[in-house]
């Protein structure tokens, strides 16, 4: 959580960041599976971006969140929602 934090103050952001130790949510979203580094598999969490509409569902998901362009691509899935 303190990595969060400083995360948080760093970029100023005006949002909460959870976080979810035990893995609850991150299981439920299916975010946590093997994957594999050097030759190696671990389990660990896979880089997604899940997005809930105002209704609580889950209006899209990208199974893989590349940093780059990714923000753009999102912000044109939540125009279109609310057009």
């Amino acid at each position: 959580m303190a990595t969060q934090a400083r995360f948080r103050d760093k970029f100023k952001l005006n949002f909460t960041l959870l976080c979810d130790p035990e893995f609850q949510a991150i299981e439920a979203y299916g975010a946590r599976r093997m994957k594999r580094f050097m030759g190696k598999s671990a389990l660990g969490i896979v880089r997604s971006t899940v997005l809930i509409a105002p209704d609580g569902k889950i209006a899209h998901v990208w199974e893989t969140a590349p940093s780059k362009g990714h923000a753009a691509e999102v912000l044109e899935v939540l125009r279109g929602l609310a057009a």
